[in-house]
């Protein structure tokens, strides 16, 4: 089943896949800061209050594969990023992390919207203009890993 982006409704609740990146924010987030393992972690974020409502599955793929893919995705967003990735801030580095993680091995998940979703966390819950970094990064991005994809949308 493919996501589709709501232009409609920005005040219509958050579906559980969009809580699920909420969640995996705060545990790459924290991984980030602390270098907790996968597992400590997702049971820690379990019990977190609301996760009843996120697409638990997609959730737990996030943080394990963000965090068991780091060094390759962060190969893949370095060459494409004006700075050290060390340099980021924390919220950008993981926003950033789990787009890249969807654009690599979610394809079923159209290029707009994992881009759309990584904006709106960005807006959420990153800097002032860190959701426009970070849709310049991953738009760059879904050009290398789905070009077939991104052409295809531009011809129309």
């Amino acid at each position: 089943m493919t996501e589709k982006l709501n232009h409609a409704n920005p005040n219509k609740s958050r579906s559980p896949r969009h809580r699920a990146r909420e969640f995996a924010l705060q545990g790459l987030y924290q991984w980030l800061l602390n270098h907790d393992s996968s597992a400590t972690i997702m049971a820690h974020i379990r019990n977190a209050h609301g996760f009843d409502k996120a697409d638990a599955p997609h959730f737990e793929e996030l943080v394990s594969g963000a965090i068991r893919d780091a060094d390759n995705l962060r190969e893949k967003l370095t060459p494409l990023i004006d700075r050290a990735i060390n340099e980021l801030s924390p919220v950008e580095h993981a926003v950033l992390l789990i787009g890249a993680f969807e654009l690599a091995n979610h394809p079923e998940i159209p290029y707009r919207v994992v881009i759309n979703e990584a904006v709106e966390l960005a807006k959420s819950f990153g800097g002032i203009d860190g959701h426009k970094y970070v849709n310049g990064v991953l738009d760059k991005l879904a050009g290398k890993l789905r070009q077939n994809e991104v052409d295809a949308e531009r011809s129309n």
